[in-house]
């Protein structure tokens, strides 16, 4: 049974937090990095883990041999130590892309000697559960994936003409449905669609790709059906380049879009877009040049964005000079020394704070640091995946507000039992609560609304210990169904709590 250990453990009972918006710049709690076999290593993504801790996947290389790349992985605990490391390569060309944790392990998604490969990985050790790798033609890769019903839907390229970049490789799109072995059910061709699937999310039982029209001239979203059926598909941009590299959606459907343009700009700025969930524009926002050095020569990347729950987003990128013929230094340090930029925004776009990180906040001297992922953490700050020529791990507090009622900051004891998440979420009709149980013990599963008041309750009763599994049907006590809305569950064990969140759409 797939138990985790947590930092603090909450034994009251149901805890209603009243949200509060922070507007200050985050705080630095730690930084570690890990380097691979190679003589660099670069991470791509990054996730906060269910037992507190988190993990990277990039690749590890030497940087005067560009065909020498091994996929690289590093798991830490809560407080950057590293647990394990795993390093996978066929021949000589192997990319790790994305990450997603399941219940039994973490899929990577990304490619091995130039083929697209999903890969299983024990979560105590590293050890490879499965490894499947697929021919789409040329050079492919797949960069994301997500758990859908009845297995995984991978999206990635193939045919790349850029075979050796790990960023845009001027292929063509496409989808895989796997089942959860990682064994193809079937693939389709986006190619007409997008060049290149960067990322891809379910919300409402449908598929949201993102990523790169041909060129990378503007930003691609895609919604399909759950089979893989088109359903609308649609481009953002100005006259210039749009490379879109991130996405992410929150409870209500909102979509965030981010990367980097030089549409209407000195260069390359930050771009970050939000989206309702018919594809229409809310707002759009480019920024850059933080340190205030001449905007004709700095570059602002970005590769992450998540959504926070005041309707804003968090966009994280790096900030730097690639110009042999201009270098300029003030008060926040020189341009040719990058730094990691972040920038929070809120529902209507503005910025709430901005601000960079360098090895000078650590105090050490000035080198590269590159912000190419990040993940928000259940104590309301984040993990941002740093390259600084290996896996950086930037602890932050402070990044996100405080969460509301019934939220999953109600923890339990990891050795009496584990609350899953529902399945489907948001649902319609019917969803699934699981939970484990390590002994025989009396449970309750309750029902409540955002005003806490008790819904429905699903269980009152003495189980076994074990697996269990019950629907809710969004039928209050009274048989009535209720409407649309957020919701949260709830199980009670030997007096400890635990609670989740969920979305009914009627």
């Amino acid at each position: 049974m797939d138990f985790f250990h947590l930092r603090k453990i909450f034994t009251a009972a149901i805890y209603f937090i009243i949200p509060t918006l922070i507007l200050s710049e985050p705080g630095l709690d730690w930084f570690v990095s890990y380097n691979g076999t190679g003589e660099e290593s670069m991470g791509h993504f990054i996730i906060e883990c269910e037992d507190g801790g988190f993990l990277q996947v990039g690749e590890t290389y030497f940087f005067t041999e560009p065909i020498t790349t091994k996929l690289y992985v590093v798991k830490t605990d809560m407080d950057g130590e590293k647990i394990w490391d795993k390093e996978i390569n066929i021949g000589g060309h192997n990319l790790g892309n994305s990450v997603i944790e399941a219940v039994d392990g973490y899929i990577i998604f990304g490619a091995l000697n130039e083929n697209s490969s999903i890969i299983k990985l024990s979560k105590s050790d590293g050890s490879i559960i499965f490894n499947k790798n697929y021919d789409y033609g040329g050079t492919d890769a797949f960069e994301n994936g997500v758990i859908v019903s009845g297995g995984i839907a991978a999206v990635g390229y193939y045919e790349a003409e850029d075979a050796y970049n790990t960023f845009y490789t001027e292929g063509l799109g496409n989808i895989a449905f796997l089942n959860y072995e990682g064994e193809q059910v079937s693939n389709i061709d986006l190619g007409l669609y997008i060049s290149q699937a960067y990322r891809v999310q379910t919300y409402d039982n449908h598929l949201y790709v993102s990523g790169l029209t041909q060129d990378a001239l503007d930003f691609k979203l895609i919604k399909l059906s759950l089979d893989g059926e088109v359903i609308w598909h649609y481009e953002y941009g100005g006259g210039g380049d749009e490379h879109c590299f991130a996405m992410d959606i929150n409870e209500q459907g909102d979509i965030f879009l981010a990367g980097h343009t030089n549409s209407g700009t000195e260069n390359w700025d930050v771009y970050t877009i939000k989206l309702n969930n018919n594809g229409d524009m809310v707002w759009e926002q480019k920024s850059g040049n933080p340190r205030g050095f001449d905007p004709r020569y700095i570059h602002d990347e970005a590769w992450g964005v998540k959504a926070t729950n005041d309707g804003g987003c968090v966009t994280v990128a790096g900030t730097g000079d690639e110009y042999d013929n201009y270098s300029e230094c003030n008060s926040n340090g020189c341009s040719d020394i990058w730094n990691a930029y972040l920038i929070k925004y809120d529902q209507n776009g503005l910025i709430s704070w901005e601000t960079t990180y360098s090895p000078n906040d650590i105090g050490e001297e000035d080198y590269d640091w590159a912000g190419e992922d990040i993940a928000l953490t259940r104590d309301g700050g984040a993990i941002v995946a740093i390259d600084n020529g290996q896996f950086g791990f930037l602890k932050l507090n402070n990044v996100t507000s405080t969460s509301s009622v019934l939220e999953d900051q109600i923890k339990s004891y990891p050795y009496q039992f584990k609350l899953r998440q529902n399945h489907p979420n948001p649902f319609n009709s019917k969803t699934v609560i699981k939970f484990d149980l390590l002994d025989m013990a009396h449970t309750e599963l309750n029902i409540y609304d955002l005003k806490g008041n008790k819904i429905k309750t699903l269980v009152e009763q003495i189980l076994n210990p074990g697996a269990h599994s019950f629907s809710w049907d969004g039928m209050d006590f009274n048989n009535h169904k209720i409407s649309s809305g957020v919701y949260f569950y709830d199980i009670k064990v030997k007096g400890l709590n635990q609670a989740k969140k969920m979305i009914l759409l009627n």
